[in-house]
């Protein structure tokens, strides 16, 4: 079975994500959403808000798995057996940060590979910040995340609005 990783923070997922695990299914048999704890960005949502969010939102797509993961990636990837980790990218900036972070996982394991996917055309300018931004705006968010996201989102802006 060929599984594929997909590392990230997503607080929030947004629908840019959820078509990228769609899309890596088509490479990979099975796909592992591996939610970092990253304490160091300082996420809006806690670890266990957003394993439940990206469970929702994936909630209809098969050959998904969604757990959390601290540590280093490689030792990660090599526990659950994966062949690759997953990464977007959107632009020129995506590119050059997701390079270094390929060199050096593939210098910590000669075996590590890293398989990139372009987005979306429809999703190409989405990103978290900018989906929380919105909603701390009180933007409309239907087209960005999935309807329950979007509830936890309008939610949790309204409790930290003054």
């Amino acid at each position: 079975m060929k599984i594929g990783v997909y590392p990230g923070t997503f607080d929030p997922i947004t629908n840019g994500h959820t078509d990228l695990i769609t899309r890596s299914l088509r490479v990979f048999d099975k796909v592992i959403v591996a939610i970092a704890l990253n304490p160091s960005k300082h996420p809006l949502f806690d670890l266990a808000d957003r394993v439940e969010m990206v469970k929702l939102a994936t909630k209809n797509v098969s050959n998904v798995e969604v757990e959390p993961f601290s540590g280093l990636l490689v030792d990660y990837v090599r526990q659950r057996g994966a062949r690759a980790v997953i990464r977007g990218l959107r632009a020129i900036s995506d590119f050059e940060y997701e390079l270094q972070m390929a060199l050096i996982n593939r210098k910590l394991d000669q075996g590590f590979e890293t398989v990139f996917f372009m987005p979306s055309e429809e999703y190409s300018y989405l990103t978290s910040s900018i989906i929380k931004e919105v909603a701390s705006l009180g933007g409309a968010l239907n087209d960005f995340v999935h309807p329950e996201v979007a509830a936890r989102l309008r939610d949790r802006f309204r409790r930290h609005t003054p």
